[in-house]
């Protein structure tokens, strides 16, 4: 067998990355279905995009998602551009998302609707609105400084109430600034205090015209207004975040500063009229956008065929719990040996194995003790018995038993003929007694 023809699964999972990387196909793609299995995380962003038959793992990487406008929703229909590759650590091939967007609905729409639940949640919708005063002194206007806006807000107030006051706050109503210096101007206009009325807004245009009042600052601003505020944007079909929470909405500028200013009773029929036509719009608008979205919702797969919705969580819920009881059933067979094991070692260095032990060791040196005593006084007693016989046999008495004596003067023993002299008086010690005697001469040998 020739071993060199094998690859390593890390070779081969290499070679199809390169494959993946060096497609010219796959390096731009352009791609749309169903966003799924998505959870918003901190940094990167994993999930699926899928439609009826397939699915595909995806990623987006923090810079590339901090660019994405709006908020991804499972179920949501995307549209994704980004480049195939293949993860070598699971050997699956997943997109590499660069930008994403909705699909049917723009992008600012889905931005206005998101706003619009997030502070219809709040219930900055639900406050009750401050009455506009019918005589006003001062009128604030925060709009274009150019434009037409601005005049015929002048234009009307000379016409219908001359002696107001009109005070002109230019912001800029359209780009990326444009929200951030409405704001300002609202919150200027309220730092004077001494209006009565507000107007802010702008002409008609396209949404992306229009967005700076769909922005959230702009709608806190007029929120957080004590100034009653009339809001006019855009055209009569329109409607802004601005508008919805403002204290009044005007269609135009105009009727925005007839608003604004005493009413007659034509100007009244006049506004019950614009209102009707203004419901009926906004009805028929709201209509036609719920019909179709019933009708998307109804094509969808979730109504077509329900149970796959469930085919793949019920396979990973198997899966989970096979995981989760090999796991107990191994944590279980752990602490078992584990406690096996402590039992034993508990066993070993059990107390009554070291009692048990020390008592044989005392009870041996017990032994020993007593076998040394013993053998120690035998030794002593032959030693006592030998120096008793030594002593015995070198005894002056059992000399003197055999015939001989010894000779003392003056209580001294006499041991040479020299120490004696003719005329002194000696003690003669026999054994069984003594006598007294006279030398009368001395011979040295």
């Amino acid at each position: 067998m020739d071993r060199s023809q094998y690859l390593t699964v890390s070779e081969l999972t290499s070679y199809l990355k390169q494959k993946f990387d060096r497609d010219p196909y796959l390096k731009t793609v352009y791609l749309t279905g169903e966003l799924s299995n998505f959870r918003l995380r901190q940094r990167h962003q994993y999930f699926s995009i899928k439609d009826e038959n397939a699915v595909i793992d995806a990623v987006m990487f923090e810079r590339q998602f901090r660019q994405v406008n709006f908020r991804p929703e499972t179920g949501m229909k995307i549209l994704v551009v980004g480049h195939i590759s293949l993860y070598e650590k699971s050997g699956r091939y997943q997109i590499y998302v660069d930008r994403m967007e909705p699909d049917g609905l723009g992008a600012l729409y889905l931005q206005f609707e998101q706003l619009k639940k997030k502070l219809g949640a709040e219930g900055l919708f639900d406050q009750i609105p401050r009455p506009i005063p019918q005589f006003p002194k001062r009128i604030a206007v925060v709009t274009s400084l150019d434009g037409a806006v601005i005049r015929d807000i002048n234009t009307t107030v000379r016409r219908r109430y001359p002696i107001a006051q009109v005070v002109l706050f230019p912001t800029v109503v359209q780009g990326d600034k444009a929200a951030t210096d409405i704001a300002r101007q609202i919150n200027r206009a309220n730092q004077i205090g001494n209006f009565d009325t507000m107007i802010i807004g702008r002409g008609g245009g396209s949404l992306e015209d229009l967005w700076p009042f769909n922005e959230e600052i702009v709608a806190r601003a007029i929120a957080d207004s004590h100034i009653p505020v009339i809001s006019s944007v855009g055209h009569e079909t329109d409607t802004t975040i601005a508008d919805l929470v403002a204290d009044q909405r005007a269609a135009t500028p105009t009727a925005a500063a007839e608003l604004a200013t005493p009413n007659r009773l034509a100007d009244v029929l006049m506004t019950i009229q614009d209102d009707q036509v203004r419901l009926n719009n906004t009805m028929k608008k709201l209509i036609d956008f719920d019909r179709k979205q019933l009708q998307k919702q109804l094509q969808s797969y979730i109504f077509q065929q329900p149970s796959r919705l469930y085919e793949n969580y019920a396979q990973k819920l198997d899966q989970l719990t096979q995981t989760l009881e090999n796991n107990v059933s191994n944590l279980v067979k752990d602490r078992l040996n584990r406690v096996q094991q402590l039992q034993g070692r508990l066993q070993i260095n059990s107390p009554q194995h070291t009692i048990e032990r020390a008592q044989e060791t005392v009870t041996q040196l017990q032994n020993r003790l007593l076998s040394s005593a013993k053998n120690s006084q035998q030794q002593r007693h032959q030693q006592v018995t030998s120096l008793i016989q030594q002593l015995d046999s070198l005894s002056p008495l059992k000399i003197m038993g055999r015939g001989y004596s010894y000779v003392t003067y003056r209580n001294s023993v006499v041991n040479t003929v020299k120490e004696l002299k003719s005329g002194q008086q000696v003690s003669l010690h026999f054994n069984d007694g003594k006598a007294t005697a006279k030398i009368i001469g001395t011979k040295e040998n």
